[in-house]
Formats: C-alpha cells, sequence, structure tokens
C-alpha cells in the first residue's frame, strides 16, 4: 500500500452523477446526434450504421465539449459514422495487427514480460478508427466465467511481470468486478505492475470514484493508467479533476493519441494537446500512426508528414511533451519509432 502526507492529498471528488446512467442516457443515432449539434444533415455525408455494424455511441457529456455548428469539429469526427468509412480499401483489413493469432481464453501476449487482458467488449464511447472495432469478444473476453480461465492461461506465463488490462474498456467493470480480478493479479508473485488502458477518465471522467481511487492507491502493484485523447478539445475541468486524483494514488498517467487526418494532423493541435495533458497531470506517451483497420482508411496520414510534426513539435516543445510518434507492427517485439518502419 502507498502512503502519502494528507496535507498534500487533493480535495475529494464531489458527488458526481452516476456513470452507469450517463452510459445509459448516451446518443445512438447520428440524426440526433446532429440535431443536438444544431448541424444540417444535408451538410455532412454519414449513415447510420444498421445491426451488425459498428454502432454509433457517445456520452453526452462529450457531446457538450463539440462546437454546435461546426461540421469540421475534431470531437465530432472522430465518433460520426461518415460514408467513406463504407468504401473498401485492400490495405485496411478486420485484423490490422494480427491480434487473433494472438489471442487465448481473453489473453494475449505481444512483447516479452508483458500480457494483455481483454477484460470486456464494452466501451464509453466507439471512435470510428478503432482498431478492435471487428474483434470477435464474444469469443476472447476474459470476464466469462470468473477470471478463471485467463488466469489459467496466465499462470502458463511464468515470465509475465506486467498485466495489461484492455477491452474494450476495462473501466466499463464495476469496482467490484475490477477489484477482484487486481486482487487475484496480486497473488502472482512475478506480477509487479498492473497496467490500465482506458478512454473512460477522457470520456466520462465520473467514472474516477473514490471506489475506483482506493483500488489504485491500495493495490501492492505499481499502478499506470494509459488514457488515450486526442485533441485539447477534450481535456476540460472535470477531467483535469479526476486525473490530478488519480495522480494523488501514485498511479502514473500516461497518454496515446492516435494520428488522425482532418483532427489533429496540424501542428497547433499537437502542441495544445500536449500542453493540455500536462495541465491534467498526464504524461504524453505515444502518438500513434493509424491502424489500418476496415472503415478507416479516410483518417491516414501519410509518414512523410507525420515526421514533418514530430519535427515540429520537437522544435516548440521540451522533450518531456514531445510523444513518441510509432507504428505498431504484428510481430514485432515493441511498438517501432516511425522513422525506423520506412527504413
Amino acid at each position: 500500500m502507498r502512503s502519502s502526507d494528507a496535507s498534500l492529498q487533493p480535495k475529494a471528488l464531489p458527488t458526481a452523477p452516476n456513470w452507469r446512467q450517463s452510459l445509459n442516457e448516451a446518443v445512438r443515432s447520428a440524426s440526433e446526434l446532429l440535431a443536438i449539434l444544431d448541424i444540417d444533415p444535408a451538410d455532412l455525408g454519414w449513415f447510420q450504421p444498421v445491426k451488425d455494424e459498428f454502432p454509433l455511441l457517445v456520452p453526452k457529456a462529450f457531446i457538450s465539449r463539440m462546437q454546435p455548428g461546426n461540421t469540421n469539429d475534431p470531437l465530432l469526427r472522430q465518433i460520426l459514422p461518415m460514408t467513406e468509412e463504407q468504401n473498401e480499401h485492400p490495405e485496411f483489413i478486420t485484423d490490422p495487427l494480427g491480434e487473433l493469432a494472438l489471442a487465448n481464453d481473453g489473453v494475449m501476449q505481444k512483447y516479452p514480460g508483458r500480457a494483455l487482458i481483454v477484460t470486456t467488449a464494452a466501451c464509453p464511447i466507439h471512435c470510428r478508427y478503432c482498431f478492435r472495432r471487428h474483434f470477435p469478444y464474444e469469443a476472447q473476453t476474459a470476464s466469462r466465467g470468473n477470471w478463471s480461465v485467463a488466469l489459467a492461461e496466465l499462470r502458463k506465463r511464468p515470465a509475465i511481470s506486467e498485466v495489461i488490462l484492455s477491452g474494450g474498456d476495462p473501466l466499463s467493470l464495476s469496482n467490484r468486478r475490477l477489484q477482484e480480478l487486481v486482487s487475484e493479479l496480486e497473488r502472482f508473485s512475478s506480477i509487479t505492475t498492473l497496467r490500465i488502458h482506458s478512454r473512460f477518465p477522457i470520456i466520462l471522467p465520473t467514472r474516477i470514484d473514490q471506489d475506483l481511487l482506493d483500488i489504485l492507491r491500495e493495490s501492492s502493484l505499481k499502478t499506470v493508467l494509459v488514457v488515450h485523447s486526442n485533441h485539447a478539445n477534450e481535456i476540460d475541468e472535470s477531467v483535469r479533476s479526476a486525473m490530478k486524483q488519480v495522480h494523488a494514488t501514485g498511479t502514473l498517467i500516461l497518454n496515446q493519441s492516435v494520428l488522425l487526418r482532418g483532427i489533429n494532423d496540424d501542428i497547433t493541435s499537437l502542441e495544445a494537446l500536449s500542453h493540455s495533458l500536462f495541465d491534467a497531470s498526464i504524461v504524453p506517451y505515444y502518438l500513434h500512426q493509424l491502424d489500418h483497420v476496415a472503415g478507416a482508411m479516410h483518417f491516414k496520414v501519410r509518414d512523410a508528414t507525420a515526421l514533418e510534426l514530430l519535427a515540429g513539435l520537437r522544435q516548440r516543445l521540451p522533450g518531456y511533451l514531445v510523444p513518441r510518434l510509432v507504428q505498431e507492427i504484428p510481430g514485432e517485439l515493441s511498438k517501432t519509432p516511425l522513422h525506423e518502419s520506412l527504413r
């Protein structure tokens, strides 16, 4: 258990709306979303996904950070189904990272010493560029069987020292289910670090409640929270407040972004994002080139442009605010810096 001077702790979070209720009230209709934002549906080439397609899902708290009337709002463009994603491209496939070959009972090991648990299929928002938008969660979700099958798979891998909770979004789980899993992981003598990948703290910061903070603070494992923000407009006072609470538990907070055409592929947006993250006690960590998932071709940024943006950030920002520009290549033992992947 970590301890710290109580006088240095931020004030307790105020009573917040129930995050589950916020999810229940989330917008699932493209026409409703455009109406809320006072956008004429005729001004955009959008569509409403039908059954069995990747659906639209966006909480109203996130919509409130979008600019009404702006068809190019960078938050809107991340979640509105555009007709462009219905175009097929041979390089953009359903399993761009080759994860199906790695998944076994909800556990994946891509890199030495680390294993990833696919905790749940649920997310607080559906990003149109999601690399797991076609993932077969019904067959590869570790929460089935009260974690027992996934934990048995982990026991076959004694060299694992870090476990990554992913999904879907692991914070879609109740605190009780999350605590059950963390307690089981603490029993492994080899595991020293718990990493949680989540979009929740950005989309619905009310998810950061006192029980979750207690799980992070009291765990015997070193805790890392990796959030996902692509634009400075996503980070408001509610996000900053929640992240300062997480930071006070002794948890390291990192951010992963995806470079997206028409959303953050300019130096001003990326610089502002790094500053906004740092103001929220979050360290810029990775800037990913887009994974080639089917339906996301229209978000692709040229590699040459990406490298130019990185060079510009290095001229404007201190080194600790410059994210690593990387590409995930199936079969490699780590994320690959973009300049190396082009050799």
